[in-house]
């Protein structure tokens, strides 16, 4: 069985309005490994091409902590990093 970790993954979604779909497809796809999640909007009462910043604590081991951050990290308009914390 392969080692579980504890991670943060922040995301960094440069026009919310056009990419936050995208996101949050990859996010509900895993979001079995998901144990918080929470989102900011970087600017006040943004109408349109909005900074958004999500960053979600998540549960799994090596492979599904790379996967999840490589499709979000791939995406256009999205800066994805992760933290794992080690014993």
């Amino acid at each position: 069985m392969d080692k579980k970790y504890l991670a943060t993954i922040t995301i960094l979604i440069k026009d919310r309005q056009n990419h936050a779909p995208e996101v949050n497809k990859i996010l509900t796809d895993n979001g079995y490994l998901i144990i918080a999640r929470l989102g900011v909007n970087l600017q006040k009462r943004c109408a349109e091409n909005c900074t958004a910043l999500i960053t979600v604590v998540i549960e799994g081991n090596n492979k599904e902590i790379k996967k999840i951050t490589d499709e979000l990290d791939k995406l256009y308009g999205i800066v994805a990093k992760v933290n794992i914390m080690t014993e």
